[in-house]
């Protein structure tokens, strides 16, 4: 099987090459080689790469600057992937697509299941709906995977920003009233291949580990699990101070409640997620090896 892989440079979709690998040929074009912000050359590539399988980690994950660049905002997050699952409707080709717990209006303290009521309080979140209705009333055959709070050995992600002002910062203000799952690029890629594999039925589910916790407990976690790994910091976990999401404006509005259930994943593949702090390790020896 041809596998045509978009966002092939970002956190989730490094760990796709590696994880699709096994499935098939594996053809993942960088952003120089094509530049998804242009709808006429995903269709020339779309059709010059004849695949069996789309994948779909590209998007506009930059919450805040989407408040102020909308439109391509909407482009990455709304208009690829509906152009993507015309293709496949067309072609009877399948897209597997990432979205986000955005797409829900983060209120109250139950986790969000895949048919709870959407509510996105961001340009970031609404771009995010925007694209998963697309891909649902394509007629394609499609996986929409919604995931939280991701981060990985690589690129740009809360871990590595805790890990790099901890290097010489004393003490640290971070939120502590909004509540989800930290969810590594790694786990998301390997469950993708996984039902992949295993051929699951069409349809949205949640993909995050179990368990929650804060940004101030997540924070406190890495510092705990990078002091005992032996890294050099300026401050431990008891330097982390809670404050509230009013102490921390910022220009998009976040969800409080980012808890997702992954019932409806664990049923349909059988298997037991694991829990984000045992990801967190994994992790985080990952990113201190390198």
């Amino acid at each position: 099987m041809r596998i045509l892989l978009l966002g092939s440079t970002g956190q989730v979709g490094y760990e796709l090459q590696r994880s699709l690998a096994p499935l098939g040929e594996v053809i993942a074009p960088d952003r120089f080689a094509l530049d998804l912000m242009d709808a006429a050359a995903v269709e020339d590539s779309l059709n010059e790469t004849r695949t069996g399988l789309i994948v779909n980690a590209a998007a506009w994950t930059a919450v805040d600057d989407a408040e102020e660049h909308k439109g391509a905002a909407k482009r990455l997050n709304a208009e690829l992937p509906k152009q993507l699952a015309r293709y496949g409707a067309a072609n009877s080709v399948k897209l597997v697509h990432y979205s986000s717990d955005y797409v829900y209006p983060g209120t109250g303290n139950e986790p969000w299941v895949e048919t709870s009521i959407t509510g996105p309080l961001s340009v970031y979140g609404q771009t995010k709906l925007e694209g998963d209705e697309a891909i649902q009333q394509s007629g394609a055959e499609y996986l929409i995977f919604r995931t939280s709070w991701v981060y990985s050995a690589r690129g740009n992600n809360f871990m590595k920003t805790m890990l790099r002002l901890a290097q010489s910062k004393t003490e640290l203000n971070i939120v502590a009233d909004q509540t989800g799952a930290p969810t590594p690029a790694r786990l998301i890629a390997q469950i993708t291949a996984f039902a992949i594999h295993n051929q699951i039925a069409s349809g949205v589910y949640h993909l995050a580990p179990r368990g929650e916790t804060s940004w101030h407990g997540f924070a406190q976690a890495i510092f705990t699990l990078a002091q005992q790994a032996g890294a050099k910091l300026a401050m431990g976990p008891d330097s982390a101070h809670a404050i509230t999401t009013k102490e921390y404006p910022t220009l998009a509005t976040r969800p409080l409640n980012s808890r997702m259930a992954i019932t409806k994943l664990e049923h349909t593949l059988n298997v037991q997620l694991p829990d984000w702090q045992s990801q967190l390790v994994l992790t985080l020896q990952e990113y201190l090896e390198n």
